[in-house]
């Protein structure tokens, strides 16, 4: 059996990110009609261009590595997703119902920001100087403010 390396563990998690990135690029919009705060439809839309950006950055990385962009099945995003699906399902009409789509949004958020940490320490540890990864955390800012904001303090009211 061969040696499994840094090298391999972070080509084996960067096809996962992709993957994520991929999916939640398809989920956004579906999270953006379901919302009812024209500021959290607004936050989804630019989430969907920023990821955009993402999935075009790991392209590059994979070209940098000389491995064609291809993803993995990533279960934990399937997952956070699904979770997303069952608030937009369970509270559609509801008042809580844009908080849980930001409390969904968040949990994306800090998965990828796991992996982004994770891929961009490991690159600089391999000595690819090239590979930055670190995108996410202002996103996961501006959706606590949001929620903070507006989102939770309308759901208690109700």
């Amino acid at each position: 059996m061969a040696e499994k390396t840094l090298a391999i563990l972070f080509h084996e998690t960067l096809k996962d990110v992709y993957y994520a990135e991929r999916k939640i690029l398809k989920a956004l919009p579906k999270m953006a009609r379901g919302a009812t705060s024209s500021k959290l439809k607004a936050a989804f839309e630019k989430h969907r261009d920023e990821t955009e950006v993402h999935v075009e950055r790991l392209q590059q990385v994979f070209d940098i590595l000389g491995k064609p962009a291809r993803g993995k099945t990533c279960d934990a995003i399937e997952g956070i997703l699904a979770e997303g699906d069952e608030i937009l399902e369970d509270f559609k009409g509801q008042a809580a119902l844009d908080a849980g789509l930001a409390s969904a949004a968040q949990a994306v958020e800090h998965y990828e920001i796991a992996r982004y940490g994770t891929l961009s320490r490991w690159a600089g540890d391999l000595g690819m100087k090239d590979i930055t990864l670190q995108e996410e955390t202002k996103t996961d800012e501006a959706l606590t403010a949001l929620a903070e904001g507006s989102l939770n303090p309308a759901a208690i009211a109700a």
